[in-house]
């Protein structure tokens, strides 16, 4: 047909997609199958330099990927200005999931990783912070300002802005001082300060358990959900003063400034290290 222009494959585009190419590229045209070969030639060649690169200076100089720095510039920063890091367990009970309203008819149950009919992998940090907090303010004076960096689990791997395993860094204070909305700004200023992109705040997104959220968005992907409280969920754990809360996903901040916008490149991986493509030659 006259003037039907060629894209890539479906084939081309994956391994494009893989090798961390931006939308601008993969979303090329061309006037015949001999020029879109040729091209994808050229950019899977340049892109795999750049990984083979990008791959040598890991090794070289930098020997740590930049998600491990940032989660230690978020916990430096962090702890000076008061919060206390946590660890807490990754096997989750059932029952923590149903005092946040995630019973076994709710939806998304179905993203949960059961490991039995009791206990899965944690698919959020919020509940064993809401533990903490019960049982920390019996010992602690107010305000009680926690955060943990550790391992989600869901099964959402579709696409290029899900993985089945991420890393979420909450941040969550019992009692502020302030107006749990103050303290929310502040938790998104002071980490996206340490992260050093431009970003939007939408205080009316809406969620399966928290209802209305505070979301913060670079480039148009969500890297972060806060709420706060008095909340009716509080009542499960029996919480009963104000708190603000809020968890960024660790690959969203690195990939938002990303290119190519893949989570995967920076997720924990055997295909990629520090957003490098390992099966190149």
């Amino acid at each position: 047909m006259e003037g039907h222009k060629l894209k890539f494959t479906e084939a081309q585009r994956q391994r494009l997609v893989e090798l961390g190419a931006p939308d601008s590229y993969i979303e090329m045209e061309f006037g015949s199958k001999e020029e879109r070969g040729h091209r994808f030639d050229e950019l899977v060649r340049s892109f795999v330099s750049e990984s083979r690169n990008g791959l040598r200076a890991l090794k070289d100089t930098s020997r740590r990927p930049y998600t491990c720095l940032l989660e230690d510039r978020l916990i430096d920063v962090l702890c000076s200005k008061g919060f206390v890091q946590v660890r807490s367990p990754t096997i989750m009970k059932r029952d923590f999931l149903e005092r946040m309203g995630i019973d076994r008819k709710h939806p998304l149950t179905k993203q949960v990783f059961w490991l039995d009919d009791n206990t899965c992998l944690r698919p959020m940090l919020a509940p064993n912070l809401y533990q903490l907090w019960r049982r920390l303010r019996n010992v602690w004076n107010p305000p009680i300002s926690l955060f943990e960096i550790g391992s989600c689990f869901r099964k959402e791997s579709k696409g290029t802005s899900h993985t089945e395993e991420f890393t979420m860094m909450n941040i969550a204070e019992l009692a502020p001082v302030k107006s749990a909305e103050k303290r929310l700004e502040e938790f998104i200023e002071l980490v996206m300060g340490v992260v050093g992109s431009d970003y939007v705040v939408d205080w009316s997104e809406k969620s399966d358990v928290y209802g209305t959220t505070v979301d913060v968005l670079v480039n148009g992907i969500e890297v972060a959900s806060g709420a706060y409280g008095p909340h009716p969920l509080d009542e499960q754990w029996g919480i009963i003063e104000p708190w603000a809360g809020i968890g960024f996903g660790i690959e969203r901040l690195v990939a938002a400034n990303d290119p190519g916008k893949n989570i995967k490149r920076f997720s924990r991986s055997l295909s990629y290290l520090d957003g490098w493509r390992l099966d190149i030659k």
